[in-house]
Order: C-alpha cells, then sequence, then structure tokens
C-alpha cells in the first residue's frame, strides 16, 4: 500500500466535498438575495436601457426607460413619454439583471397618485389608455382634472384639443385599478432618475 497515494486521494475528495459544500453556499445565498429583489430594483438597474412592456389590455409599449418608481414606470418613445403603472404590466423584455435599491425615502413614499396628481396641476394634454372594454382597452384625450385615492376625473376632449370648457365632451371617473398607462407628448415633469 502506498501511503501517498491514500493521503493524496483523501485530501482529494475532502477538497472536492468543500468546493460542493462552498458551490452549495453560494447558490443558496444567491437565491436568497434575489428573493429580495422587487422589480422596481430591476426597472432601475435598466434605466437607460430600450425595453418593451406588455399590458394587461393587449397592447405593447416600447421605449426608452427613463424613470422607474415606486408604482410606475416611464418609457420615452420618439415623440411621447408613457407613464405605465406596474399593475397594469403583465410582461417585461429587455431588462438588465443588474437590480439598484431605490436610496430615497421620500421617492419610496411618491407612488402613482403623486405623478398622477402633477400631471393635473401642470394641466397636460394625455392620452390615457384604459383597461377593458370589447377591444381590450380604449384611449380618452384630455385633461386630469383630479386624482382621488382610488380614481381619476379626466376632462375629456377631442385629440389634440385644449381642455376649455367649451371643447370638455364628459367628465370620465376612471378607477387606477382600469389604468393601463398614460401617453404625453409632453415630459411628464417626474424626476429624472439614475
Amino acid at each position: 500500500m502506498r501511503w501517498d497515494a491514500l493521503f493524496d486521494d483523501l485530501e482529494s475528495q475532502m477538497a472536492a466535498g468543500e468546493r460542493l459544500d462552498l458551490d452549495s453556499e453560494i447558490t443558496e445565498r444567491a437565491r436568497a438575495e434575489a428573493s429580495a429583489v422587487e422589480l422596481a430594483d430591476r426597472l432601475r438597474g435598466s434605466l437607460g436601457l430600450a425595453i418593451s412592456v406588455q399590458l394587461a389590455s393587449g397592447s405593447t409599449v416600447e421605449g426608452t426607460l427613463s424613470h422607474a418608481g415606486s408604482q410606475a414606470l416611464v418609457l420615452d418613445e420618439p415623440r411621447h413619454q408613457v407613464l405605465v403603472p406596474y399593475a397594469s404590466a403583465v410582461r417585461y423584455t429587455g431588462l438588465s439583471r443588474l437590480a439598484v435599491g431605490e436610496p430615497s425615502r421620500v421617492r419610496q413614499r411618491l407612488g402613482l397618485a403623486s405623478a398622477l396628481r402633477a400631471l393635473a396641476r401642470d394641466r397636460a394634454a394625455l392620452a390615457v389608455i384604459v383597461s377593458g372594454g370589447p377591444t381590450g382597452e380604449t384611449t380618452f384625450h384630455g385633461v386630469i382634472d383630479r386624482v382621488g385615492r382610488d380614481y381619476l376625473d379626466l376632462a375629456v376632449t377631442g385629440a389634440g384639443e385644449e381642455r376649455r370648457a367649451a371643447n370638455v365632451l364628459q367628465l370620465a371617473t376612471i378607477p387606477l385599478s382600469a389604468l393601463a398607462g398614460i401617453r404625453s407628448a409632453r415630459t411628464l415633469g417626474l424626476p429624472a432618475h439614475g
């Protein structure tokens, strides 16, 4: 019996076992870390990338991700910006694997309603995309008059018309849960991020 060969074999087996244990521990830690990552963190890690978002209503919006808040994102299209509530998205493509946490406590508290109130304050002309109906979604043009806790009031006008009393066709109350997206020709006035 060769003692050197026996000890070399035992040492190799021990080293292989330690590598397997280490690999297993690394894999388990990676799983634990991944389970703590939120979608907004992944979206913040993808700022500046061209992504695609499929909406529950069936349509898809594509553009450069310019903002990822606590409840909504903003995509820059060639001629518009689109605000998409996370609740209306069913699939994302083009996201980075990078995750970036939100360091600002203030931004963590700012939700969809905060962005909508800023749009109402600015009297921004918008195209509001609502889920539901026979075609899967409906688009209303107008200006947000008021934002409640779980709804918004939209003064509906013709496309491209200013919000004047004579131009208002109806006042539509839209539950935020039905909101698929909001398209604006101008900057949405959300803070740049990243």
